[in-house]
């Protein structure tokens, strides 16, 4: 590790990296309980705003791939990052007039949902420009463990902040973390150059798609993540805030779950420097019925700190996967045509967020929320289950094991 920490520009990346995550770790609470207290607010507005982002991300995902290879992906990382924290900037000012039109919801989650489609498939790519292959698994648990800490940092203090001063000022926090981390992002941008090519942007995206679906490990995983997530998102982004005004204590309650699940991603970001499973992808979906276990948790509701446990492994599981995942498709896959692949790997595992925000308070309105917690528990263990059937999951190796 002390190899990879002695590259400035990784060096310079993980601090960028901590910097925007202190303020993810805010951002989510911070919205919640700002559109739940807002006047006109209400549980639905919160999933149909989240789920506007994820739309237009997904909407943006494949040609986000094709700009990442072609125009390089550290400077287009770094836009992404201005353009997006621009638009929060937007949203926190008018939050702090304690209306905001549906307008600006609207435009301003739109614009970040587009410069998220562009951003994730730029940043799967990434890592190879900053350390050497055989460093890959290392250097993406590392930043993931950087991010962590920020995470669960940037949690804590959001919610004492939304407790005590309301969301305005937590809003305003990530909005200028985005622009820091892009700036400094920006700099660098160097690292990685243009491509020159006479193919058009469809021949680019036509070619991408051809190179994912060659891999069936990851286009079975992919689809069932597309259902894993939905459930998730319902439960955590829109029902767990509901659950926490109703059994709890409102953001207070909800950012010691939120936090115990980022304290997770830091186990799971340790974890990943050390573990080398012979079959990851095998592994991986074994540990990955623990979120079913914290859907199942929230339904009842089972104590707090049996919740906040649930999501400690959640998180745990979140992180392994961010680390071997990621280092699987940057070992796996064509150098380049990696953002392309990212690109439809996100779409994929995402294809279904926004459904499960839209549907969330409507079914936990018809059904109740406990049953509606159940159902969805119920849901991501089958489609977890499902993906082991398929033997190029199992037993999927690394072509090289080093």
């Amino acid at each position: 590790m002390r190899e990879i920490l002695a590259r400035p520009h990784y060096r310079r990346f993980l601090v960028a990296r901590f910097i925007s995550n202190f303020g993810n770790g805010m951002g989510p609470i911070a919205l919640a309980f700002g559109i739940l207290h807002m006047r006109g607010g209400s549980a639905s507005l919160l999933g149909w705003i989240l789920g506007i982002q994820t739309i237009a991300m997904l909407c943006m995902s494949p040609l986000g791939g094709v700009i990442a290879d072609k125009y390089g992906r550290v400077m287009v990382l770094g836009l992404m990052d201005i353009i997006g924290g621009t638009a929060f900037l937007v949203q926190a000012y008018f939050f702090s007039t304690g209306h905001v039109p549906i307008g600006i919801f609207l435009s301003v989650n739109i614009i970040f949902g587009l410069a998220w489609g562009v951003f994730w498939p730029a940043f799967g790519g990434l890592m190879p420009a900053l350390v050497d292959e055989v460093d890959l698994q290392k250097a993406n648990s590392a930043n993931q463990f950087t991010a962590n800490i920020a995470i669960i940092s940037g949690t804590a203090v959001g919610g004492i902040l939304v407790s005590t001063v309301g969301s305005t000022i937590a809003l305003t926090i990530d909005a200028a973390s985005f622009l820091i981390c892009g700036l400094i992002v920006f700099s660098m941008r160097h690292l990685t150059v243009s491509v020159d090519s006479e193919s058009s942007m469809f021949d680019d995206l036509r070619h991408g798609w051809k190179v994912f679906l060659s891999f069936r490990w990851i286009v079975v995983i992919v689809a069932a993540f597309g259902v894993i997530v939905m459930c998730w998102a319902a439960a955590e982004n829109v029902l767990g805030p509901l659950i926490s005004l109703k059994s709890f204590n409102g953001a207070k309650s909800w950012s010691i779950v939120l936090s115990a699940e980022a304290v997770g991603y830091i186990v799971g970001s340790l974890l990943g420097m050390r573990i080398r499973p012979k079959y990851p992808m095998r592994f991986l979906m074994l540990m990955t019925f623990s979120v079913s276990i914290y859907i199942f948790s929230m339904a009842s509701p089972m104590k707090l700190w049996v919740i906040a446990l649930c999501a400690f492994f959640w998180g745990v599981t979140l992180d392994l996967w961010g680390a071997i995942w990621t280092t699987a498709l940057q070992k796996e896959v064509p150098r380049d045509s990696l953002s392309r692949v990212s690109a439809f790997d996100g779409m994929g595992s995402l294809s279904l967020r926004p459904l499960g925000l839209a549907i969330a308070a409507p079914m936990a309105s018809w059904l109740g929320l406990t049953h509606t917690l159940e159902i969805l528990a119920i849901l991501a263990a089958i489609f977890t289950g499902l993906t082991l059937v398929f033997p190029q999951v199992r037993n999927m190796q690394f072509t090289d094991n080093s």
